[in-house]
Order: structure tokens, then sequence, then C-alpha cells
């Protein structure tokens, strides 16, 4: 038994040295080929008129491209308005990972403000190049905007242009009175949807569960039917504000449970420590805790546990495809959802259509500008502060907490979530056997419905 235990640890040593020594061969190619896309997406994005098409305004003397409202001065001056309303604010970009520099310096120009109709409004001068990187209508009068050119341009892909630009998508379940006796908001992770749970655990829960509970279920800004604009840094404080103006303010919700997965986990603790009065309980999915080391930078460690630049665990490679090259991942999703008709088609026909449909929808229904910055703002950039969200539930929240995780979970590991429990004493850790990061609801779905409804009925009865 001994010689046995003593031929498993070689072969997992000579596993490791191999695994290292082809993922520094791989990823020094990829280092090479990223910076070559670099380049050709920057001739691309030049040269493709398609790509910043401005649409013209009936008044001649300004226009309105998809990058805002640009008013030209008797000098000719290009000025760019930004209601106060806009997401474009100092101390936003100064929040974020992964910014523009040359936006920054750009906006540090304000040269004024001024006040009309109650509303401030603050203008300040850009060239050309800051008019084209700054997509996404700004101002008052409509304008059908016009996809660029690397995104699918289908009715599914597209639906959000013709809802609310100012709000998230959002499938509500429930009394439709407010006289639910509680709320439950539904947030989806990384590179997912509502469908995640619409199609999971909500026609599963029983007739009594739904006629006391309001279910929301949220597409996040950038992701599924909700709005994706090209100028957001997709920063905690947009993810934020969005959900309190699409479900928190218009439903009048004033006490609620949460239920998040994945990246969602990030966006409850914050939800939580913004809301700390309104939290009745809260259901942490695989929750991406790395306590960070005394000496190191947060965010840098967060992104090599994330993603170790390593070709196995395939999914281990998939994430570092997506976190550290930029132009490579903008290249997939350009072949993956601008042709997700096809790749869906393939996929059915590959896999005898074994592969849950509404699954498509939350991988093929994004842009690449929404996934990379959410990534680098939400997972990498809030590392800082995880630890402060943690002590606030646990100090300053009397709500349950419940965290599960799937034993083989090879994103996130189950560790993360007894990382958790450290840190919040109180929190309630349930380990799936069998299950990982998508089967830990896909495919217990009854079960899981189940759970939480029990711990919402004991959630009302303790609070």
């Amino acid at each position: 038994m001994a010689s046995i235990g003593k031929a498993k640890s070689a072969l997992a040593l000579v596993g490791r040295v191999i695994n290292e020594a082809v993922s520094f061969i791989v990823f020094s190619v990829l280092d090479l080929v990223d910076f070559l896309l670099c380049f050709l997406y920057r001739v691309a994005d030049f040269f493709i008129e398609a790509e910043w098409k401005p649409c013209y305004c009936s008044s001649s003397k300004e226009a309105i491209t998809s990058s805002g409202k640009i008013l030209v001065s008797e000098q000719g001056e290009s000025k760019i308005v930004c209601l106060s309303s806009t997401k474009l604010q100092l101390e936003e970009i100064s929040d974020t990972l992964y910014t523009r520099p040359s936006l920054l310096s750009e906006v540090s120009k304000l040269t004024m403000k001024e006040t009309k109709k109650g509303t401030v409004r603050s203008t300040f001068t850009v060239n050309s190049t800051i008019v084209e990187m700054l997509q996404g209508k700004i101002g008052g009068q409509q304008c059908h905007p016009i996809p660029r050119w690397s995104d699918c341009d289908c009715k599914f892909c597209t639906s959000w242009t013709s809802n609310s630009k100012e709000t998230l998508y959002v499938r509500t379940e429930g009394p439709k009175d407010y006289k639910a006796q509680e709320n439950v908001l539904f947030i989806h992770g990384f590179i997912s949807s509502s469908a995640f749970w619409t199609e999971t655990l909500f026609p599963n829960f029983s007739s009594a569960a739904k006629s006391s509970f309001r279910l929301f279920a949220i597409d996040l800004l950038g992701f599924g039917r909700s709005p994706k604009p090209t100028d957001s840094m997709y920063t905690l404080r947009e993810h934020l504000e969005m959900i309190e103006r699409s479900v928190l303010e218009p439903n009048k919700v004033k006490s609620f449970h949460i239920v998040a997965h994945s990246l969602g986990c990030i966006l409850a603790l914050a939800l939580a420590v913004k809301h700390p009065l309104s939290i009745k309980s809260l259901t942490l999915l695989a929750p991406p805790y790395y306590p960070i080391p005394k000496g190191e930078q947060a965010t840098q460690y967060v992104m090599r546990r994330v993603a170790p630049r390593r070709v196995w665990p395939v999914i281990a490679f998939g994430a570092s495809i997506a976190c550290w090259y930029e132009h490579i991942s903008r290249t997939i999703c350009l072949l993956i959802c601008k042709n997700h008709r096809i790749v869906e088609f393939l996929t059915k026909l590959v896999t005898r259509n074994r592969i849950r449909t509404f699954l498509y929808e939350g991988f093929f229904c994004h842009t690449h500008n929404a996934a990379w910055h959410t990534l680098h703002n939400i997972i990498c950039g809030t590392a800082g502060k995880m630890d402060k969200y943690l002590d606030v539930v646990r100090d300053h929240l009397k709500c349950d907490v419940n965290v599960f995780h799937g034993k083989d979970d090879e994103l996130i590991p189950v560790e993360c979530s007894y990382n958790v429990q450290s840190k919040i004493p109180r929190a309630r850790v349930k380990v799936i056997e069998k299950k990982d990061h998508i089967t830990i609801v896909i495919g217990r779905q009854k079960a899981f419905a189940r759970e939480l409804e029990k711990i919402w009925r004991n959630s009302s009865k303790s609070g």
C-alpha cells in the first residue's frame, strides 16, 4: 500500500511538472498572438465604418452618434454633454481596475458646469478619438443604437434595444399587488442570465412559495436581455445602481432575500452592505472569496487564483484566456457570439441536444466589452473590499447566511466557501457531492428549491 501511495505521488508530481512546462510554452505563444491581434483590431476599428457610424438628427448643428450628443461650437470644437445621470464620472472611473488612460486624461479637462431646469450638466472638451471611444447614447433624444461590427445583430441579441435603456431586464413571478409576504432577488453569475434561475428553480417552487414571495430574476448590466452600453466600465457601482433602479425602487421593495451564484455573490454582499436593514437572508452559491495574504496586491492575487495561466484543467485554461488576453477573448467572442446560431446548431447536433437550451442564452447573449470589464472590475477589482463586506455582514447584519458549493467545482474551489465561514462564523456551508460550478443548481433544482423555501421560512420566523 505504501508503494502504491508513493507511485501516485510521483505520478502527480510528474503531471504537475508537465502541466507547468506545457503551460509556459502555450501562454508564451498566446502573449505574442494577443499582441498581434491588438494591432489588427486597431486597424479594423479604424477602417470599418459600421463600428463608429453616426446617425444624424433633424438639426444640422448637432449629430447623435453612438458615442453620444455632439455639440459643435462656433470654433468648430467638438464637445460632449453628459447629463448628471450618465455613468461617466471621475469618482467612478477612479474606482475601476481596468480603465482607459486616455479617457482619464481627457475627463480631467472638465471646464464648466451649468444648471438648466434643475439638472446639472457637465461639459468638457474631447477630441475625436475620445468621441469614438465613448459609445452609448447620452442625452434625451432617441436614436436606434448601431451595434459594433463584432457583435451579433439577430433579434435575440438586440432585443434589449427595443426595451428600456435605463433599467435591467427583470423576470418577475409571484403576487402582483404588492401584498407578498417577502421578496427574493436572484443574481446570476459571470456570462450567464436570469434563465439560470427561471428555467430551473422557478418552475419547481411550490404554489405556497409563489403565493407568498415575489421572485425577481435579473439579467445583469451587459448580459442577457439587459442594456449593453459600450461606454460603461461595468463597475460595482454601476451594477448596484442598475439593480436598485430596476428592482428595488419601482417595485417598492423594502426587505428581501438574496440568492446569488458565483460573481453574483460579490454583488449580493455589496447590496447587503448598502442595505443592511433590508436583507432577510443571504444564500451564496460558489462565492469567489480569496483572502489576500499580507504584502500581496489584491487584484493581481485574485487574477492569479481565478486564472492561473494553466492549460489544465480546461476550465482554468478558459478562465485564463478570458482574464489575461483581451484581444484573444474578443476574437473568440467574435467567432462564437456573432455566429452563435451556427454554433448552437452544431453543438445540438454533436451533443444530441443534451445541453440545456437556456445555457446558450447566457453564454452567447453578451458583448466582449461587458464581459471583459465585469470580470476585471467586479471579480478582480473588488478583491480588496471583500474582507470589509464580510465584516459588515458579520457585525452589523442579523440575517441568515447559507453557502452552497459543489465539491467537484474546478473554477471556484470549495475552500472559498469555507473562507466565507471563517469570516462569518454563523454562516452554514453545505458542500454537494459530485456537483460542479453549474450542476450545483442544474440537475438538482427540485431539491434546491425546497432548500431555499426552508431558508426563507426560517428567516421570516426569526426576523
